[in-house]
């Protein structure tokens, strides 16, 4: 028996879904839950969009609470905001290992905090047309500390797929 890779198999059936139409967020949800996987225990993960507006959405969040998820929509992405703001304004990989300790989190940090989060970090989704910030991928954690190198290229590797799952709905 060999053991399955959980962001191969992701990305495979992520292109399947792509391949029969499916809805972006179930393609998206996909991809998450394979970031959380790697990830490991307690590890939540996040697909944010960027819409007409410029704005962040929720593109597939499904185990962050509805209020939390309310309270970040329509975030403007800004390199001093957050990890997905910060990531989404810069196309950059942003990692905060401690919500206390970055002063990116002072007017956020209370809404990971109350979910038990202290930390995480976020990958920019860029089009594979264009190069364009077409959205985010974070990661939270319950412990101070920063992505593993199996995470960031799992991760790099789930956005490359979200991209593509991006660019065909029209994002």
């Amino acid at each position: 028996m060999t053991d399955v890779d959980p962001v191969e198999e992701a990305c495979t059936r992520a292109r399947r879904l792509m391949d029969t139409s499916a809805p972006r967020a179930e393609i998206l949800g996909c991809l998450v839950s394979a970031a959380e996987t790697v990830a490991g225990p307690g590890a939540v993960s996040s697909i944010l969009v960027l819409d007409e507006s410029g704005l962040l959405r929720n593109g597939a969040s499904p185990n962050l609470p509805r209020d939390y998820l309310d309270a970040i929509d329509r975030l403007k992405p800004d390199p001093m905001v957050g990890t997905c703001a910060a990531a989404a304004a810069t196309g950059a990989i942003v990692i905060t290992p401690d919500f206390l300790a970055d002063g990116k989190w002072a007017e956020l940090r209370h809404l990971p905090l109350a979910l038990g989060f202290v930390g995480a970090w976020s990958m920019a989704i860029k089009s594979t047309r264009d190069g364009r910030v077409v959205g985010t991928f974070g990661t939270y954690y319950r412990d101070v500390r920063q992505p593993t190198a199996r995470e960031l290229a799992a991760v790099g590797a789930l956005a490359g797929v979200a991209a593509r799952a991006l660019d065909d709905s029209g994002s």
